[in-house]
């Protein structure tokens, strides 16, 4: 017995130092590699290098708006999986409603640079929030961030950095650890995560107005996360009946688009 449970010791601290050691290669999923130029993807978009504070070079695009224009504009921080190419129908759908869109790629997605990290990200949300105001002149209240599933993170940090009209956040967590519990239940993961993205905590700090879209069929992220962290900010919720994770009505689907445009509409209503 007693060698047994020695075994065994050592296989769970085996597990857990492999954790440790790889748990980025865990979190972060880029597709690695060229991204097709914006134009030949999205007619008229416009391939953008981002430079971040630290160095890093992020490939971008920026699209237009197409029809009446909303002159509002919407910042896309991607979950954890593939690079912007996979956005495109998200960007097409928001250009559709008159809204311009910054899809960019995270440091170590697509043809950025640089390997990804909690900390990193935030500062590859900076780089395109600081391009959007700096380079195009946007009004920072007329810019929606809109997060998926990791994005969430990333866009609800960057809401209590600077001043933004409105966020989306599609199918968020409270924070990482939650998620890392349900997948690994004998880890004990609130003591390995390098990386937190502690949600719920940093939406109840940003004073902006969010919208939480999720699926109700969501097997990866589930709903009672997502509503937590929408109690949390106090958030409007449009759940999705039956929609899982990774569904197309999730990612471009008219809840996502109508929670953006909504929010875009109410920027241009009187306070009060």
């Amino acid at each position: 017995m007693f060698v047994i449970a020695g075994t065994m010791g050592a296989v769970v601290l085996l597990l857990n130092a492999g954790l440790w050691l790889g748990q980025r290669r865990l979190i972060y999923l880029p597709e690695i590699g060229p991204v097709p130029a914006a134009a030949t993807v999205l007619p008229g978009a416009r391939d953008v290098v981002l430079e971040t504070a630290d160095g890093t070079a992020l490939g971008a695009w920026f699209v237009p708006a197409e029809g009446p224009r909303r002159e509002v504009t919407v910042l896309v921080a991607n979950g954890n999986a593939g690079d912007r190419s996979l956005r495109a129908p998200l960007a097409a759908a928001l250009r559709a409603e008159g809204l311009d869109v910054l899809l960019f790629d995270y440091r170590g997605y697509g043809d950025s640079t640089g390997s990804p990290s909690e900390e990193g990200l935030a500062a590859d949300a900076r780089a395109a929030h600081q391009h959007l105001v700096t380079k195009r002149a946007v009004l920072p209240q007329r810019t929606i961030l809109l997060g998926e599933s990791l994005g969430a993170g990333v866009t609800a940090r960057l809401a209590t950095e600077v001043p933004v009209g409105g966020m989306v956040l599609r199918s968020p967590f409270t924070d990482l650890a939650a998620v890392a519990e349900r997948l690994y239940p004998v880890v004990p993961v609130r003591l390995l995560l390098a990386d937190r993205f502690p949600v719920a905590d940093l939406v109840a700090r940003a004073d902006v107005p969010t919208t939480v879209v999720l699926g109700e069929g969501d097997r990866i992220i589930p709903p009672a996360l997502s509503r937590a962290v929408a109690d949390a900010a106090g958030a409007d919720v449009v759940a999705v009946p039956g929609a899982d994770h990774n569904d197309a009505v999730l990612g471009h689907g008219p809840a996502v688009v109508g929670a953006v445009v909504r929010l875009a509409d109410a920027l241009d209503r009187p306070a009060g």
